[in-house]
């Protein structure tokens, strides 16, 4: 093979695989096509239990919030190409809005330290100021399956706070 085919060859190789591993780091398919839904893009079945540190109040601004004001943390669950991987969530809570979050990162493997670690960064940004109920966490700073874990937590987190 002459050495111009084989670098395009070569070229050509690594595109494929830059595309691959772009595909794998997209965001996951919706409307609930299972099909189309691969193993990586699947929160995982059974989530960890979280603890919780709560105070009493239980408005800000004369209405009846459905979640009780305070700090609350659990893990979530999700599936990535390289297995079931966790991530801790503390949400403070006022009102029933998010007044806090901090993010707890429980990598396996480099990658899985670098998604994380871009999530943590960039979902306060995302949240801070919405209502609990209206949380549901697609994508953040190009992560988009530590998401999956995010929004298991949160959902541990409404049960716990009402």
């Amino acid at each position: 093979m002459r050495p111009s085919v084989r670098k395009g060859v070569y070229a050509g190789m690594a595109g494929l695989s830059l595309v691959g591993a772009v595909a794998g780091c997209a965001p996951a398919a919706s409307g609930g096509d299972a099909a189309n839904t691969s193993a990586a893009e699947t929160p995982a079945a059974a989530p960890t239990t979280g603890t919780s540190s709560t105070s009493m109040a239980t408005t800000g601004s004369g209405g009846a919030s459905a979640y009780k004001d305070g700090t609350y943390s659990a893990d979530g669950n999700y599936v990535s190409p390289n297995g079931t991987e966790t991530v801790g969530v503390e949400l403070t809570l006022a009102a029933g809005k998010v007044t806090d979050v901090q993010i707890t990162t429980h990598p396996s493997n480099p990658n899985t330290r670098k998604f994380q670690g871009e999530f943590a960064g960039g979902i306060a940004g995302q949240i801070v100021g919405k209502d609990i109920d209206g949380l549901n966490v697609s994508k953040v700073a190009g992560s988009s399956l530590t998401s999956g874990g995010f929004n298991d937590a949160v959902e541990q987190i409404k049960s716990e706070a009402k």
